[in-house]
């Protein structure tokens, strides 16, 4: 079957909907104090897990966003104090040229900004594209921003099936150039980390493996870092075509259904911030924003709305959303409950 055939069909569900067993449409809070930006689906890696599919064949020109549509958000961000927190993802976020603008003029309005950094760019040879990110660590610390940086797991057998040959290395290597510019020591130098399970099963206790993560990779390559954040696997895009070729989308949406954990709904994402992507065009999160599930608030792109209009609207769902509120729930921070 054909991807896009593939990803047209319904989630394969066993008992009631997600919008069943909520039982009332799902709303956004009183008060949003977040906007997360995508700037852009260029990568220089295209893993298996990725929900929006960035990698190196993605283009600057069509792919990432444009200063002008740069400058638009800002204007917006300037007008909207109440928005406490900017959170800059991709792709790699720091490949959109037009990164550095925005990081700057976010932290001079006074805004704590998020960078969902892939550690591997920051020692990228620039083969493919010409350009070095070195520059990258050194960046984010002088603007005090926090990195949230993806590594799979501490193991690189798991690491090369999710990312490919030579990612773990690279990912081991950027870590350790954001600690000599004092990241996860500095206490204004945020380092978390992000793990996302290899197969189809939930992430474990996130206590419990983030004691593993400190001792693995503080023995083995000196590294250092605060929180670590565990994501469940969307089953969407390329997971999704992932399971259904080894004939287990079924059997995983049973899975995260089984361990629908209503505990979790207060906390998710979408209730708390905005999405938005390279165009400005709005969505409760980035899974919905994936599925081209647009939000529902009427009024076009993010500059054309006021705060007003995003707080308490209702919230696209589908059954994907199983995946967010299964076991111990999974959002853009990690474990909910």
């Amino acid at each position: 079957m054909p991807t896009s055939a593939l990803f047209a069909k319904p989630l394969p569900v066993v008992g009631p909907s997600f919008a069943d067993r909520l039982g009332e449409p799902l709303r956004a809070a009183p008060a949003i104090t977040k906007l997360q930006i995508n700037l852009g689906l260029v990568c220089n890696l295209a893993c298996r897990h990725c929900h929006v599919e960035s990698s190196p064949l993605k283009t600057a020109a069509t792919d990432n966003m444009s200063e002008s549509t740069a400058e638009r958000v800002l204007d917006w961000i300037e007008k909207n104090p109440a928005i406490e927190t900017i959170d800059l993802t991709g792709g790699s976020p720091e490949m959109n040229p037009h990164f550095r603008r925005m990081v700057s003029r976010c932290r001079e309005l006074g805004r704590h900004v998020m960078d969902r950094c892939n550690p591997t760019i920051l020692v990228d040879e620039g083969t493919k594209t010409g350009i070095q990110y070195d520059w990258v660590p050194e960046f984010l610390a002088e603007h005090q921003v926090e990195v949230v940086a993806s590594l799979p797991c501490y193991l690189e057998e798991n690491v090369r099936y999710q990312r490919g040959k030579g990612a773990y290395d690279a990912s081991i290597d950027g870590l350790r150039m954001l600690n000599a510019v004092g990241y996860g020591t500095n206490p204004r130098l945020q380092l978390d980390l992000v793990y996302n399970p290899n197969g189809a099963h939930l992430p474990p206790p996130q206590k419990n493996l983030a004691e593993d993560y400190h001792r693995e990779l503080g023995e083995r390559f000196g590294i250092v870092f605060n929180e670590l954040w565990t994501i469940t696997n969307m089953p969407i895009k390329r997971w999704r075509a992932d399971l259904a070729r080894r004939g287990q989308l079924a059997e995983y949406m049973q899975l995260l259904e089984g361990a629908f954990n209503p505990g979790t709904v207060d906390g998710l994402m979408c209730r708390h911030q905005i999405h938005i992507n390279s165009q400005g065009e709005l969505y409760d999160c980035d899974f919905n924003y994936a599925l081209a599930m647009a939000s529902q608030v009427k009024g076009g792109r993010l500059w054309d709305l006021s705060l007003g209009d995003l707080e308490s609207r209702r919230i696209a769902t589908g059954n994907h959303c199983f995946g967010c509120t299964a076991g111990s729930g999974s959002s853009c921070g990690g474990a909910l409950a």
